[in-house]
C-alpha cells in the first residue's frame, strides 16, 4: 500500500491489520536482553500481573532485579520496557520502515514481553500505535462499534476498560502489524511466550500544549507588561465589564490573535522547541572533557561525520531563506540544506555545511546531543 493511501484512508480514521508488514522477520531482542534492560537504573520498565480467578491486575515498576523475574508466576504477566529504540540500534532501525510519517510525531518503541495469557486489559490509548509482532503470537481484540463505552475500572491501577464487546478478533504472526488509530478500544492477549513491538506517536493533550505555551510566553515577560486602559471612559454602570475592557483584555495577549506575524512566529517557535524535548525531562549528557579546537577542525579535514544521540529528538522549519534546527527543546538558526540533512539522517558527515553550520555542529557536539564518528583508516 502506498503511504499516501494509508495516510488518506486510514490514519487516524480506522484500524488495519498487515500480514506479512515486516517479511521474514527477525526478533532483534531477546527476552533475556529485554529483562535486562528493565533492570538499568534509567530504563522505564513496568509489569503488569493479572490473576484471572480473582480478575486482579497488579503493576509494578522498575527498575527491576534479576531476583524479580525468578518470583514471577509462570503465566499471566507482561513485562514493558519503553524507549528501547534509544538503547538498541536493531530495535531503532525498525523506525525506517515509519520514514513517511515526520520523525518529530514518533515518540519510542516499546517492547513488551508476555509469557501465556500476558496482557495489560482492554484499554484505549489517546495516540497512533502501531503493534508490531516479534517473537510468537498474541491475540488481538478491537472494537470499532460506534459509541462502545470507554469508562474506566476503579479498582486497578492500569486504565483498563469497564467494558469491552470486541467486533475484530485476529491472532497475529512474527511480522504482522496492526495499526490502531487514537480511541479505539484493544485488547491483546499472548498465545504463549510472545513480543509485540508498539511503535507509539506522541501526540500531546490540548492542555499540555496550553499549559506549555503558557508557560513559554510567561519566561519573555517582563513586569512592566500589564493590563492598561490609557482610553477609559467614565463608567456609566459601577462594576460592569464592558466590551471595551475585554478589547483591552485582547490587546494585552496578543498571542491570541495568531494571524498576527510576531504570534505566529511565537507560536512556531515554542512548538519546535516543545515538540523536540524528550517526555520524561531528561537531558543528554555533555561529554566529560571538550574536544580541543584543533582537534575538532582535524575532525573535519578528515572526513568525519556526527551521530545523533538517540535521547536527542530533532525537528526543523523554514525560516525565510535558512531555517531553524530545533534539538532537545532548543532552536538553532542554520542552512536549509543542514536542516533537511539532520532531519533525515541520524548519521552523517560534518563538512556537509557552511562555516555557520559546522559552528552549530560543533556546539551540539560539545552539549552531547551529537558525537564524532572518526572515519575507519580504510576509509581516508
Amino acid at each position: 500500500m502506498p503511504p499516501a493511501r494509508f495516510l488518506n484512508d486510514h490514519w487516524q480514521k480506522r484500524p488495519l491489520l498487515i500480514r506479512g508488514a515486516f517479511a521474514d522477520f527477525e526478533n532483534p531482542v531477546a527476552p533475556d536482553d529485554l529483562a535486562g534492560l528493565a533492570c538499568e537504573e534509567l530504563a522505564l520498565a513496568r509489569i503488569a500481573i493479572h490473576e484471572p480467578k480473582r480478575d486482579r491486575w497488579t503493576l509494578r515498576s522498575g527498575p527491576f532485579a534479576e531476583a524479580d523475574f525468578a518470583k514471577l508466576p509462570k503465566t499471566h504477566w507482561t513485562l514493558l520496557v519503553q524507549d528501547v529504540d534509544k538503547w538498541d540500534a536493531d530495535v531503532a532501525a525498525l523506525l525506517g520502515a515509519f520514514r513517511f510519517l515526520p520523525s518529530w510525531r514518533i515518540d519510542d518503541v516499546m517492547i513488551s514481553y508476555a509469557e501465556d495469557g500476558g496482557s495489560v486489559g482492554a484499554h484505549v490509548d489517546q495516540y497512533d500505535v502501531f503493534l508490531l509482532q516479534g517473537l510468537g503470537r498474541r491475540r488481538w481484540e478491537i472494537s470499532t462499534a460506534p459509541g462502545a463505552p470507554k469508562e474506566f475500572r476503579t479498582d486497578a491501577e492500569l486504565k483498563l476498560l469497564r467494558e469491552f464487546t470486541p467486533t475484530h478478533d485476529w491472532l497475529l504472526e512474527p511480522g504482522d502489524m496492526l495499526y490502531l488509530p487514537p480511541g479505539v478500544p484493544h485488547h491483546g492477549v499472548a498465545i504463549g511466550a510472545c513480543m509485540t513491538y508498539s511503535i507509539g506517536m506522541r501526540a500531546p493533550s490540548q492542555a499540555d500544549l496550553l499549559g506549555d505555551f503558557v508557560d513559554h510566553l510567561i519566561e519573555a515577560l517582563p513586569e512592566e507588561s500589564r493590563y492598561t486602559d490609557a482610553d477609559l471612559a467614565p463608567t456609566s454602570a459601577d462594576g460592569e465589564i464592558d466590551d471595551a475592557a475585554i478589547a483591552r483584555v485582547v490587546r494585552a495577549l496578543p498571542w491570541l490573535k495568531f494571524d498576527a506575524p510576531a504570534a505566529a512566529s511565537t507560536l512556531r517557535t515554542w512548538f519546535g522547541r516543545f515538540i523536540t524535548r524528550y517526555r520524561s525531562a531528561q537531558l543528554a549528557a555533555a561529554p566529560p572533557r571538550r574536544i580541543s579546537d584543533a582537534t575538532f577542525l582535524r575532525a573535519v579535514a578528515s572526513g568525519a561525520s556526527v551521530r545523533r544521540n538517540p535521547w536527542s529528538r530533532r525537528a526543523w522549519m523554514r525560516d525565510g531563506r535558512s531555517a531553524i534546527l530545533f534539538v532537545a527543546g532548543e532552536g538553532h538558526a542554520c542552512s536549509l540544506s543542514l536542516a533537511r540533512t539532520a532531519g533525515a539522517h541520524d548519521e552523517f558527515p560534518l563538512a556537509s555545511g557552511n562555516v555557520r553550520d559546522v559552528a552549530l555542529l560543533r556546539q551540539l557536539v560539545d552539549a552531547g546531543h551529537y558525537v564524532l564518528v572518526h572515519p575507519r583508516r580504510s576509509d581516508r
